[in-house]
């Protein structure tokens, strides 16, 4: 995941220090975060977007990246494979890049850097974050066409429905209300979510998740101390079961950091919920 960010210092030190990742080998004047044994999951690059700007997704395979590459051809979407510069300086094996339909640039790619020889460290004391088969996390993005950014993901890029939150704006206004739409490409219960909206930004927040409740309680800590905002305090997902909590991230977006996600297998079954949290998350969806 890249983003392009005005304070680049306050980024390293708010994935650092708050997050609890571990800076990576820098591309140029690109600082590269580590969350794992790979050599970099999420690029800061210098810029004034203060936005998301390309998303990465791994394939098994070349052929894997070829099947989607054609189904993405066959929805009419232009593809461009990266050349040999561009696979060394992502650190993949090979990738192609087209944009959805909101101009977001999307890399497929197979063949990743792993780095054995220098395992994963983080600087908050946190031992691993769940990634693996399941990738980084979550993003979840604002749009003002919904269904054309659907048929990429579930046509082009082969996404599925993880399920439907539909979610009043207000409690005191019941009947104006929103659909977040949920789509899967990994065991996580999703690895996208989607708004109609259309706002400045494309990205209203990003998610990481670790493998204990005492790692986001301590998080919690460490953002309090550092006077980062935390708009929506802990609470738990209606959908994927997530306990967690939202802190403001330096671009102004939000950044969601939680424990206990369910995972997503053969026998799932699309919902609709009407309430995006359990409990708590006060200040979310009109709670």
């Amino acid at each position: 995941m890249g983003l392009s960010v005005s304070d680049q210092e306050a980024w390293k030190a708010f994935l650092g220090d708050i997050l609890g990742m571990m800076e990576g080998v820098p591309d140029g004047d690109t600082t590269r975060m580590r969350m794992d044994g790979y050599a970099w999951r999420i690029a800061i690059e210098p810029g004034e977007e203060d936005d998301l700007v390309y998303t990465g997704y791994e394939v098994p395979d070349v052929a894997s990246l070829r099947d989607i590459r054609e189904r993405l051809r066959n929805i009419g979407v232009e593809v461009t494979d990266g050349s040999p510069e561009l696979c060394a300086q992502r650190g993949v094996m090979g990738l192609f890049q087209c944009e959805d339909p909101s101009g977001l640039q999307i890399e497929v790619f197979y063949g990743p850097n792993v780095l054995t020889d220098i395992p994963f460290v983080s600087p908050a004391g946190i031992k691993e974050f769940v990634t693996g088969e399941q990738g980084l996390g979550h993003i979840f993005m604002e749009s003002s066409d919904i269904d054309r950014l659907r048929e990429f993901y579930v046509e082009g890029m082969g996404f599925e429905m993880s399920d439907i939150i539909h979610m009043p704006l207000d409690p005191s206004t019941p009947d104006v209300s929103v659909d977040l739409e949920f789509y899967h490409c990994n065991p996580r219960h999703h690895t996208i979510g989607l708004a109609p909206g259309g706002g400045n930004k494309r990205m209203h927040h990003f998610m990481l998740e670790v493998p204990t409740m005492d790692d986001v309680g301590f998080t919690i800590d460490r953002a309090e101390r550092a006077g980062v905002p935390v708009p929506i305090p802990l609470g738990r997902h209606s959908n994927d079961l997530v306990t967690s909590f939202y802190m403001v991230s330096p671009s102004g977006f939000a950044v969601e950091f939680g424990y206990g996600g369910i995972v997503i297998d053969d026998n799932w079954k699309l919902a609709r919920h009407t309430t995006p949290s359990m409990w708590g998350h006060r200040g979310l969806g009109g709670r």
